[in-house]
């Protein structure tokens, strides 16, 4: 089951980048709307009482407004600008309406549940916006086989991380959180993944060094990624985020490393690609 649920998955990821720009939007929408019910169920489970629907409804506000500044949408359709710019404003006031929305609710801790609202926003909506700018970094028109790349590096990382800690793993890498990784696995980790950056700098005619610095920065903050889930999961007393995925668990399950590697990535691009 875990291997046919994970085949599905990889053909209807790389099938949704390639395909064409809305089929990568929905696709990231729909993990988006996914992950933030699963993260907003965990910090339930830890005694927050986060505004789910309210942040849900801003994680996709957000969310749409980098589809439409990357897909050229605004300028293109004119009357858009007037739901663009009221996305805008929503984005800009949902803070202070969270907290007005607290004054409502009579909870004993709202610290705690407008820290958790935020964090579902920032954890999961904003990196998943960011991945909108991936393909189009550096040149201006889209190219999906970027982010196809990038995808794969994630998973290389995994898998040879994965096959090196099983085989030769011997010094735990963080016990606390998660005592099956180990030091050995990581640097096999960054090993697989540096390898899948030289072959896609080949591949699409770039720098190599651009590309095996940016196989580098995501696998480190993938594995950070992927340790900080296990942070909240633990935290929440839970083995998986959810069961959307059979075999694999929930969308924090099978995408936490692209979650948190997401921001460094688009920020490294920026700057050296």
């Amino acid at each position: 089951m875990r291997t046919l649920s994970g085949s599905v998955l990889a053909v209807v990821v790389l099938g949704a980048i390639v395909w064409s720009q809305w089929s990568y939007g929905a696709l990231l929408a729909l993990l988006l709307v996914g992950g933030m019910i699963e993260f907003y169920a965990l910090a339930a489970k830890c005694g927050a009482r986060p505004q789910r629907v309210f942040g849900v409804i801003a994680g996709l506000v957000l969310f749409a407004l980098n589809f439409v500044a990357v897909s050229g949408c605004v300028p293109i359709l004119g009357s858009a600008w007037l739901p663009f710019g009221c996305g805008m404003a929503f984005v800009l006031l949902s803070i202070p309406a969270m907290l007005v929305c607290e004054l409502f609710r009579k909870n004993s801790d709202p610290i705690s549940a407008v820290g958790a609202t935020l964090l579902g926003v920032f954890y999961v909506a904003l990196p998943l916006s960011l991945l909108f700018y991936v393909p189009v970094i550096g040149t201006g028109d889209r190219n999906p086989w970027v982010m196809i790349a990038y995808v794969l590096i994630i998973w290389a990382n995994d898998v040879f991380a994965y096959l090196v800690g099983m085989s030769v793993g011997r010094h735990p890498l963080f016990a606390r959180l998660s005592p099956k990784k180990s030091w050995e696995g990581f640097f096999g980790g960054l090993a697989g993944a540096v390898v899948a950056g030289w072959g896609a700098a080949r591949l699409l005619g770039d720098s190599s060094w651009a590309w095996i610095g940016l196989a580098l920065i995501a696998a480190v903050s993938g594995v950070l990624g992927d340790l900080a889930e296990s942070m909240f999961k633990r935290a929440a007393g839970v083995k998986d985020s959810g069961r959307s995925i059979p075999g694999h668990g929930g969308v924090l399950d099978r995408f936490d490393a692209l979650l948190l590697s997401a921001p460094f990535v688009f920020v490294y691009m920026l700057f050296v690609m």
